[in-house]
């Protein structure tokens, strides 16, 4: 019927952006959503667009493992390999092709091609970014180091300053405040955007984004830097209220 169809699209265009948010985290509740597993090369459809504030971004977060087979010797993984802690080696682990045989470096299963947020909690001192699959495995550090070369980019993690690099260049240190060992990594792959948070349980604080063209699906990689260091792939904390409002 015509007419009918006409009064919903009223009702549809009439109804408050407030009653539409709720029924959009309504929809993300049944779905599963803040955190969904991801399954080879993934792309996430866009719920919505992340506008200034910072915390939209976690309506992109998504749930992330590390790969064994890239784990370097020195690296091991627990809490269902959401957790790599860099430990002195006690056996050398099985030979793979896509293991980092000199940096203490992992990688994630997932190649991401579109927007997706994710949080890292690190202590020793880390490098939290991404790369192609394509970084090497073997050569020497200046070649397969995270934010070394020009398929890799990564957020230094010391204590009190976060440091950007990309192709072996260091940006301008950040120290927010308050400081916190909790990082938050926003991609939108197709925009060319990769972002970073400093993350607190009252704050975030946006630290820095690169800007490029990206031209193939990017890993979530890690570089501890000393032993007992850890770095662990923690679950997104929605704020319902600002979502609400």
């Amino acid at each position: 019927n015509p007419l009918t169809t006409e009064r919903k699209r009223k009702r549809e265009s009439q109804r408050s952006e407030p009653q539409q948010r709720r029924l959009r985290i309504q929809v993300w509740i049944l779905l599963g959503f803040p955190q969904k597993n991801l399954t080879g090369t993934w792309k996430l459809k866009q719920l919505t667009q992340p506008g200034r504030d910072p915390w939209a971004v976690k309506n992109f977060a998504c749930y992330l493992t590390l790969d064994p087979n890239t784990a370097n010797s020195e690296l091991r993984l627990t809490d269902s390999n959401r957790k790599a802690t860099r430990v002195w080696p006690e056996r050398r682990p099985s030979e793979h092709r896509d293991r980092f045989e000199l940096c203490p470096q992992v990688l994630c299963r997932e190649g991401l091609l579109d927007s997706v947020y994710w949080e890292v909690e690190w202590s020793g001192g880390a490098d939290i970014g991404v790369a192609y699959n394509a970084i090497s495995r073997d050569g020497v550090p200046a070649s397969c180091l995270l934010g070394h070369g020009e398929g890799s980019w990564s957020l230094e993690c010391s204590e009190g300053a976060y440091t950007p690099c990309h192709n072996n260049n260091r940006f301008r240190s950040s120290s927010p405040q308050p400081f916190a060992h909790r990082v938050g990594v926003y991609l939108n792959w197709s925009a060319g955007c990769l972002s970073f948070y400093c993350v607190s349980r009252d704050a975030m604080v946006h630290l820095h984004t690169f800007t490029t063209t990206f031209t193939q699906p990017l890993y979530p990689c890690f570089w501890l830097w000393a032993y007992d260091g850890s770095v662990l792939l923690t679950q997104v904390e929605l704020d319902w209220e600002r979502l609400l409002q």
